[in-house]
């Protein structure tokens, strides 16, 4: 079972199956060959739901449904429209039947957020720093203190601006980032951001 994510109208949507008049909501979902590996089986899911691989995805744990059922949470870019037969929903609005599986893909999302690219993996390249803000506090599901979170990416390298800029509204212009990490030190600590209460 794949709980599959993506920003979709500036929130965090949850890949489905089924019919939106009907109110059907289902998890793509294929069994386990007895050859080949999740992953494979988790990137061939998203492909026929999305249209594309994922850009990112991890097992997310198991649930004892009428059996075991492995979990696997995955990203897919903003702006990926689905396949037709699926759809993305709010995963506030997530029913029962797809809730649980979402609590496991979300948890292992920010139990890696601060090691793993995922939030880059979301966005188009290259993007403002307004913008990936945004995504972390989605992923999240917190804010973040502004200044902390672009003294943070910088400290850790993992950004680097580009030539081009943005303009968003009234103010200046925005510039453009891409993501560009160094290798990590030894003993270098992972990405921590002050949250806001």
């Amino acid at each position: 079972m794949v709980a599959c994510c993506s920003v979709v109208d500036g929130g965090l949507a949850l890949l489905v199956r089924g019919d939106s008049g009907r109110g059907a909501e289902r998890l793509p979902q294929a069994p386990v060959p007895r050859s080949g590996t999740l992953e494979s089986v988790a990137d061939r899911l998203v492909i026929q739901a999305a249209g594309v691989a994922p850009t990112w995805r991890a097992q997310g744990g198991g649930l004892l449904e009428g059996g075991l059922t492995v979990v696997v949470a995955a990203v897919v870019p903003m702006g990926t429209a689905p396949i037709a037969g699926h759809r993305w929903i709010p995963v506030a609005r997530a029913k029962a039947e797809t809730a649980a599986a979402l609590r496991l893909a979300l948890g292992v999302i920010r139990d890696r957020l601060d090691q793993d690219p995922i939030a880059f993996r979301l966005l188009p390249s290259p993007f403002a720093l307004g913008e990936l803000q945004q995504v972390y506090e989605l992923l999240l599901g917190r804010r973040l203190h502004k200044a902390s979170f672009r003294r943070a990416l910088l400290a850790a390298h993992l950004i680097a601006p580009t030539d081009a800029w943005r303009s968003e509204g009234r103010g200046r212009p925005a510039q453009l980032y891409r993501y560009h990490p160094r290798r990590r030190r030894p003993g270098q600590r992972p990405l921590r951001f002050e949250l806001l209460h």
